[in-house]
């Protein structure tokens, strides 16, 4: 199990905990502000994790105080439009390769999650914040629309109405109120973030990891499938998995009245 290799100055750090992959924000004294080279740095780092074929979740992170706080606008002040497009041109199918994977992704959250930043914590398969965590998409603020998938995982999560009013009000959301919306998944005390999360995930990285981009798959396609094609995509997608070692420990565990040991193979 090959270890990732970061110096501690990159603005992106990737590393290992076993099975788990943590997939670092690193620019705390500017909130995590992503700028041209955090975001190229971001693709590289996602580039590696999808070559990575034993990584079995992710963990996505801010390092210091905030998640993040969006696109660092002063990077964009010359020369918005030129700034913006090496962001996206970057971000964009970094967002792509995270979906794909059959590893979960867990976005763990704390202090401000704005702009950009909320959005690629949307795109996170599940979402764990500290009670100190605000939410604010931002993007009505500085007059512009939105980017890095928002506009297709919001009103998903939370339904059109209320996506619409987040994303036109622009509105600070409180850790508390983002669970109940649907925005993230747990809410634990500040202190209790990293070591809940790392629990999180390191129970996904036990389970079966090709099962798990299934079901990621068909939930995601639900959208827009009719029931038809649904149920046509989950017989194809339950008869591969029954192909796999882990149904057969899953089955074997099952009559054997024990724990499953799956590998994610």
């Amino acid at each position: 199990m090959p270890a990732f290799e970061s110096a501690p100055a990159e603005p992106v750090l990737l590393r290992r905990d076993g099975a788990v992959a943590i997939l670092q924000l690193n620019r705390p004294a500017a909130f995590n502000a992503l700028d041209v080279p955090t975001a190229r740095a971001f693709l590289a780092a996602c580039q590696r994790l999808a070559e990575a074929d034993d990584v079995r979740a992710v963990v996505l992170s801010g390092a210091g105080r905030s998640f993040g706080v969006g696109g660092d606008l002063a990077a964009m002040r010359d020369d918005g439009a030129g700034v913006a497009a090496q962001l996206i041109d970057s971000l964009h199918p970094a967002v792509r390769i995270l979906e794909a994977l059959d590893a979960p992704v867990i976005a763990s959250l704390q202090g401000a999650v704005a702009g950009g930043s909320m959005s690629l914590a949307l795109s996170a398969d599940l979402a764990i914040a500290a009670e100190d965590a605000s939410f604010n998409l931002a993007y009505t603020r500085i007059g512009a629309s939105c980017d890095l998938s928002s506009s297709w995982h919001l009103p998903r999560l939370v339904g059109l109405r209320r996506a619409m009013e987040i994303a036109l009000l622009s509105e600070t959301i409180d850790a508390a109120e983002a669970l109940r919306l649907g925005l993230v998944n747990r809410v634990v005390a500040p202190s209790r973030l990293e070591e809940e999360t790392m629990i999180l995930a390191r129970r996904l990285a036990e389970g079966p990891t090709l099962a798990y981009g299934r079901l990621k798959r068909l939930l995601r396609r639900s959208f827009e499938s009719e029931l038809g094609s649904q149920l046509d995509a989950e017989r194809e997608a339950f008869c591969a998995s029954t192909g796999t070692r882990d149904f057969g420990e899953g089955v074997a565990a099952f009559f054997g009245r024990r724990k499953p040991s799956f590998e994610g193979r």
